[in-house]
């Protein structure tokens, strides 16, 4: 199944994001982020003299080293393209993000140091797909390593969202002693 047809239509702008999750040898995970902005058509451009069609406005990169908990370890992010010259000069802020914990109430930490004039949109907009990127790189090969060394222990997933609700079937028939649906 996909998206129902609609009008005829013509492509304008193309965002791209591609996320990768690494195991190391260090037993640390990198999780690599790439994200590329492309038109259509030729535009001016005052730094780049032009931009054209199919050329990246945007073309970013973002990394971040993160352990079993979910810990940044390290951070670097990159700009090979952008529409100004001095985009490129506030990506060492992301290094900031050494020390911080992926876990809910992370993304407004990350908006207080990397937000607005601290940080650039678009590497900041990667973070998210990053975060969820190391949660499916890593979750699932420690997951069944934590669940047996706890028993009863309530698994990570429970409650993330529509799928893991507590109440439901699939919640029912992976964790038993967690569902609660026929209360």
């Amino acid at each position: 199944m996909s998206l129902s047809p609609t009008v005829q239509r013509e492509l304008i702008h193309e965002r791209t994001i591609e996320c990768k999750g690494y195991k190391r040898n260090d037993d640390l995970w990198d999780i690599e982020g790439h994200l590329i902005d492309i038109k259509s058509y030729d535009f001016p451009n005052h730094d780049r003299g032009g931009i054209a069609a199919g050329e990246p406005i945007h073309d970013m990169w973002l990394r971040i080293t993160v352990d079993n908990d979910m810990l940044i370890h390290e951070a670097e992010a990159v700009t090979v393209s952008s529409p100004f010259n001095m985009c490129p000069n506030i990506t060492r802020n992301f290094t900031q993000l050494k020390g911080i914990q992926i876990k809910p109430g992370w993304r407004i930490l990350v908006n207080k140091l990397l937000g607005g004039t601290q940080g650039c949109t678009h590497l900041v907009e990667l973070l998210n797909p990053l975060a969820t990127t190391a949660f499916q790189t890593i979750y699932p090969l420690i997951s069944q390593e934590m669940t047996s060394a706890i028993p009863g222990k309530k698994p990570l997933l429970l409650g993330s969202c529509h799928t893991y609700a507590s109440d439901s079937l699939v919640v029912k028939r992976q964790w038993t002693e967690h569902y609660d649906g026929d209360k």
